[in-house]
């Protein structure tokens, strides 16, 4: 039974912009471990210190296994598909996790970044021959996440507009109702299965026709969890990136100090992105739930078998414990890694592939687009709302001529 315990309303503040409410920082210092209500669901902890949530992550003792059949806390109406990798603990997210992982290893990646960089030269020459202003979330953000991973998997990239609208839908918190939610769903898995079935028919060189293969020559998956996979690929491979580049943008034309250094040394790219991972707040919530399977000490709180600790990534990349100056951009920063793309055995899958996407958009905008910038001012960037993810919808910039 869960600790008697008002707990409070989660999330905390405006979760559309990229600020961080101020309260996480009182939580760290005063109630690492509090108690709060998500949107949907049974009431959890939250973690929000550094060492506390990569505890919740890694450590076996908490399960995600242990949500099925639960009523989880959780930031949407949905729940994960019980198939969905997110829903597995090791060794069965380990087995799913194998058959895919090859391809977004460190050295497969950077095989990738030619035609990355072809793509990201390629729409900002089209942004170029459009003229200003461009709209950066549109004509770049959005199209260079989803052309990779679309030729990666194997899925035609002209459908992308059809990706938008499902991956707005599994994202969603109030945009979409639950049946709109469920329509989504179904419309993206009759999708991934009608071209599961051409693989079987006509494989390829691509990472579907190695999830067929696996499924059909070696029997390593089921038909649910080859479908759940190929799913998630999709859309995880493109959102989290296609909201991250506009969102760096952002914020580095809102820090012009940490702009002019970058701009005066490319060479801090890869450093930058660590630091804007860091620093930018992608979700507006909390992780998916875990369940302690015994009791554990966490934040000097004794959470009991059975309950469900939530965490906040945003909150863990802010802790002063950790960070100097926490709250400040510092491109140039050298402290601990974050917990932008997790930890432990969900540790995201893709963090290479973004990291990389992330590179070449940054090099590619500062170096094509001289003097880039807002067209107009920062009240005029169109946000996300209704989504899990925070970013602008459309932003709309421009440049010096060349």
């Amino acid at each position: 039974m869960m600790t008697t315990v008002e707990p409070r309303i989660f999330p905390f503040g405006q979760t559309d912009r990229l600020e961080v409410d101020p309260l996480f920082s009182r939580l760290r210092q005063e109630e690492p471990l509090c108690r709060v209500r998500l949107p949907y669901g049974e009431p959890a902890w939250l973690a929000t210190r550094y060492e506390d949530v990569k505890v919740v992550l890694g450590d076996a003792r908490f399960s995600r296994a242990a949500a099925i059949g639960r009523d989880e806390p959780r930031m949407r109406p949905h729940r994960s598909r019980p198939g969905s990798i997110l829903s597995f603990d090791p060794p069965e997210h380990s087995r799913l996790r194998r058959l895919v992982s090859k391809a977004f290893t460190v050295r497969r990646v950077e095989l990738l970044r030619p035609r990355t960089q072809e793509i990201a030269d390629g729409l900002v020459g089209a942004m170029l021959g459009k003229g200003a202003p461009a709209d950066l979330v549109e004509d770049f953000g959005l199209p260079l996440p989803i052309t990779v991973i679309c030729e990666l998997l194997g899925v035609p990239v002209e459908d992308r507009v059809d990706f938008r609208t499902w991956s707005d839908a599994l994202l969603s918190t109030t945009r979409f109702t639950p049946d709109e939610v469920v329509r989504c769903m179904g419309l993206l898995r009759d999708y991934m299965a009608g071209l599961i079935a051409q693989r079987r028919e006509a494989p390829k060189d691509d990472l579907l026709s190695a999830l067929v293969a696996a499924r059909d020559d070696e029997e390593r998956l089921s038909e649910e969890e080859m479908l759940s996979l190929a799913e998630a690929l999709l859309v995880a491979g493109h959102e989290t990136t296609a909201t991250q580049i506009p969102n760096f943008v952002y914020v580095l034309l809102t820090h012009p100090g940490q702009l002019a250094a970058l701009r005066a040394d490319l060479d801090l790219i890869p450093r930058a992105v660590e630091e804007l991972m860091r620093f930018v707040p992608l979700g507006g919530g909390a992780s998916i739930a875990r369940y302690a399977l015994e009791d554990v000490e966490l934040g000097g709180v004794m959470v009991r078998a059975g309950e469900p600790v939530v965490v906040s990534l945003i909150s863990a990349n802010r802790d002063e414990s950790v960070y100097t100056n926490p709250d400040d951009l510092e491109l140039d920063r050298q402290q601990a890694s974050h917990v932008g793309f997790g930890h432990g055995a969900h540790h995201c899958l893709g963090a290479p592939l973004a990291r990389m996407e992330l590179q070449v958009a940054l090099r590619t905008l500062l170096t094509r687009l001289p003097g880039l910038r807002l067209a107009g001012s920062e009240d005029d960037v169109v946000w996300k709302t209704g989504l899990s993810t925070r970013g602008p919808e459309h932003m709309l910039v421009t440049w010096d001529r060349p």
